[in-house]
């Protein structure tokens, strides 16, 4: 009998869709089938920890286990999807695999018939079929008879078992093995019946690995893009992916009316356009309407898009997500004028469109007609001039209609600190850790609770950095302290650490206990503004003078550093008694344009 299982996977789907994105973008027809399983750079990502978006890979602990193992072939992707379970892990498992792997310790065998059962996992017995070719070979048993065994033991029917097992030992020594190694290995089967897998599920699980993997390594434009449509309406998962684009160094657009599909879709070699159909109030009938207008041209302004899209689908709510969302930046002008221009685009659009429905021509002629346009673009009203909208309002309103910041963070202009005195990022929140974490954050949302045992006030917090969003807890007396120092969207350094009860818990809660904002780190006296000078340098002593002057005119808390470096030995450093300079933005950026970008940055006084 012949036993198997359809798996509805969506990673079938996004290797398809990458497949195709290669093909449409390249005219190469990749056939994953003729690429075999030994590409050393596929193999290179997987020991590197590059896991986001491979198959059965993207977890801490999986990660983890091909980093120690040194993954370096295929059957490492098989044995580590059978020993990524909870029995093997319990038991350790994975860890004498690895030991044995990289030589720490020895691959032993209790008896000689088992090497060439074992051999290619290092003495661990780590697939269900494995035990049933160990019965078959020391028991001499038919593999009908050593398949009872396996669902005796896979089924953990105790009586079953001992009938089984018995027959199996009695059978060992009846064969002439040795009575005292028949019954370790009978004890090993028993153990190993709480996590058996088997090979022919692993085997095809890790060539989706494989797969997904090799994809990623030779076309990560295209996988990237098929990955983050695979997650649209999954803000977490897309903020987590964004981030692994842009850590192999490809950038996400915004979505944009004349370049995004309803999908996320790649537009150069390193460059992926966000999808519109992740765009917040924007259905599908909408976006294939866009998509219908500007076949034949890309849009020039926003009265042309109005003019050219269906209105009864493309309505003012849809219209104010694609402006606030960054959609129409390509349109010309800034979205607060767009917005405040839409009533009237729209309005007009709807009269010409209405026109033509009744055959009427309007005192400036069709502007669906080609003859004509040039005529309509030229009458179209200005933009009116009002203010650009504050930095602060246009990331929130791209993260109302996204779900996340995508042409800014409100954490960007404190980058420098978040590396200098976070310990840990948000998507590594759930890794339970004995040590003080800091984290550097912006608060999203408060959430005010009581206690139902004595009423005091807590608080669980949404924070987020540039890899992610999570949940963090603040106990009512830590609450009670820096409550008012928590508002949202205001960058801070979070202090706290997990309790010892979630120890071996998956997602472990973190814990704040003290909340100290960016702007008060800066003022704090524990960051130095250092400038970096070689001895081959040409800095003439006026740059060195205006430096001074600019020092002298905005004096603050941080402290002024020289380092000079010379023959590539550590640099020796000078601080000035005498000068301190304010640590703001745009202090540092007139620094760097007297001395250059690369000679100006922050550091941590006594670093």
């Amino acid at each position: 009998m012949l036993k198997m299982d359809f798996l509805g996977l969506t990673t079938l789907t996004i290797i398809d869709d990458t497949l195709k994105l290669i093909k449409e973008r390249t005219g190469e027809t990749v056939t994953l089938e003729e690429k075999g399983f030994t590409d050393p750079e596929t193999y290179r990502l997987l020991r590197t920890g590059r896991t986001g978006g491979v198959f059965q890979f993207e977890s801490p602990l999986a990660t983890d286990v091909l980093k120690r193992m040194r993954c370096d072939r295929f059957d490492d992707l098989v044995a580590s999807n059978a020993l990524l379970r909870p029995g093997p892990l319990d038991a350790g498992m994975h860890n004498v695999y690895i030991k044995r792997k990289r030589g720490e310790e020895d691959v032993s065998y209790a008896l000689p018939e088992l090497e060439a059962i074992l051999g290619n996992t290092y003495g661990v017995i780590t697939y269900q079929e494995q035990v049933m070719r160990i019965a078959q070979v020391l028991a001499g048993i038919s593999l009908a008879e050593a398949d009872v065994l396996r669902k005796a033991v896979g089924k953990k029917d105790a009586d079953l078992i001992k009938v089984e097992l018995g027959k199996f030992n009695q059978k060992a020594v009846a064969r002439g093995h040795d009575q005292k190694i028949v019954d370790e290995l009978t004890a090993q089967i028993e153990t190993f019946g709480r996590y058996g897998f088997n090979k022919s599920h692993s085997v095809a699980y890790s060539v989706l690995s494989y797969h997904t993997a090799w994809l990623k390594t030779h076309h990560a434009a295209e996988f990237m893009a098929a990955l983050l449509s695979a997650q649209i309406g999954k803000t977490e998962e897309v903020i987590k992916y964004i981030n692994e684009a842009r850590e192999l160094s490809i950038e996400v657009l915004a979505p944009d009316v004349n370049e995004s599909g309803w999908r996320f879709n790649v537009v150069a070699d390193k460059r992926i356009r966000f999808g519109l159909g992740a765009v917040r109030n924007v259905g599908r009938s909408a976006v294939d309407s866009l998509l219908a207008a500007r076949k034949d041209s890309a849009f020039t302004s926003l009265h042309d898009m109005c003019a050219r899209v269906d209105l009864r689908v493309c309505n003012k709510r849809v219209f104010e997500a694609l402006i606030a969302a960054g959609a129409c930046d390509s349109l010309g002008g800034h979205r607060a004028q767009l917005m405040a221009a839409l009533d009237h685009a729209i309005n007009e659009a709807s009269l010409r469109q209405e026109e033509a429905a009744k055959g009427q021509g309007s005192l400036f002629g069709d502007l669906m007609g080609a003859d004509t346009e040039s005529v309509a673009v030229a009458t179209l009203p200005a933009l009116p001039n009002i203010a650009h909208w504050s930095e602060s309002e246009r990331l929130q309103r791209e993260k109302d209609l996204l779900g996340f910041y995508i042409s800014g963070h409100p954490l960007e202009p404190f980058r420098t600190e978040c590396e200098l005195f976070a310990s840990h990022t948000v998507d590594r929140l759930g890794e339970w850790s004995p040590d003080v974490v800091t984290l550097g954050v912006v608060v999203t949302a408060i959430k005010r609770q009581f206690s139902k045992r004595n009423g005091a006030e807590f608080a669980r917090l949404t924070v987020e950095d540039f890899t992610g969003s999570s949940e963090v807890l603040v106990f009512p007396e830590a609450w009670s302290v820096i409550s008012d120092r928590v508002r949202a969207d205001i960058p801070v350094l979070l202090k706290g650490g997990y309790s010892r009860r979630d120890q071996g818990v998956e997602d472990a809660t973190f814990i704040v206990n003290e909340v100290t904002r960016f702007a008060e780190v800066r003022a704090s006296g524990d960051l130095a503004v250092a400038i970096d000078l070689k001895a081959d340098s040409e800095v003439l002593p006026s740059v060195m003078e205006d430096v001074r002057v600019m020092v002298e005119k905005n004096p603050g808390s941080a402290p002024l550093e020289l380092r000079w470096n010379e023959n590539g030995s550590d640099p020796i450093r000078f601080r000035s008694r005498s000068l301190t300079i304010t640590a703001s933005p745009v202090i540092l950026t007139d620094l760097r344009a007297i001395l250059g970008v690369d000679r100006v940055r922050l550091v941590r006084t006594g670093s």
